[in-house]
C-alpha cells in the first residue's frame, strides 16, 4: 500500500506500450462489492481465493504489468503464480513513505485503525521476507513518479525483461 503500484504501473503501462491490469479491480468487477466489502462480507479468505482467480486469468493471458494488492505475494498459491508467470518487482519504500502517499489510507481495509503507522510497519516486517524473493527490487524512496518509473524501467532493462529499445517481451508483476 502506498509504493505506487497502480501509479508506476499506468506510466510503465505507456511507456512500453503494454496494456496495465490490476488485480484489485478485477476482484471488484468480478465482485461487484468494494474490497473492504468483501473483506466485511466474507473476509480475509474469499478475498484471497478471488485474488488468486483474478491474478491467475491475467497472467495466462498476453503480457500484461500487473499491479497487485501489497499481500497477494505473500499468499503461497498467488507467490507460485506470479514467479512462475511473471517476473515480480518489489516497489520499496519505507512504511512511513507508504503512508504520506495514501491520500486517503482509511479507506484500506488494513489501515482502519488508530495507528496506521504501526501496521505499515508490522506488513514491512511480516512482509519482508517475501517481498525479498521478488526477482527484481527498486527503492523508490524520495522519488517522484517520474523518476520512480525511471528507475523501474532501468532494473527490467537490466533484468533483461524489456529490450533497449523499451519493446515489451514479457509479464511484469508490481507487488
Amino acid at each position: 500500500m502506498g509504493a505506487g503500484k497502480s501509479a508506476i504501473g499506468r506510466a510503465l503501462s505507456q511507456e512500453l506500450n503494454c496494456p496495465l491490469a490490476d488485480s484489485d479491480a478485477e476482484i471488484v468487477a468480478e465482485a461487484g462489492i468494494s474490497i473492504p466489502e468483501i473483506f466485511e462480507i466474507a473476509g480475509e479468505a474469499k478475498f484471497r481465493e478471488m485474488e488468486l482467480r483474478a491474478i491467475t486469468r491475467l497472467l495466462d493471458g498476453p503480457p500484461v504489468i500487473l499491479s497487485t494488492g501489497g499481500g497477494a505475494f505473500c499468499q503461497d498459491d498467488t507467490h507460485h503464480i506470479i514467479q512462475h508467470h511473471s517476473t515480480s518487482l518489489w516497489i520499496y519504500a519505507p512504511p512511513a513513505t507508504l503512508l504520506s502517499r495514501m491520500s486517503k489510507p482509511l479507506k484500506r481495509p488494513l489501515l482502519q485503525v488508530d495507528d496506521p503507522l504501526a501496521v505499515l510497519e508490522r506488513l514491512a516486517r511480516d512482509r519482508e521476507a517475501y517481498y525479498a524473493r521478488a526477482a527484481l527490487k527498486v527503492d523508490t524512496d524520495g522519488c517522484s513518479l517520474s523518476q520512480a518509473t525511471e528507475r523501474v524501467v532501468e532494473a527490467l532493462k537490466q533484468a533483461g525483461v524489456i529490450a533497449l529499445d523499451d519493446a515489451p517481451i514479457a509479464s511484469v508483476s508490481t507487488g
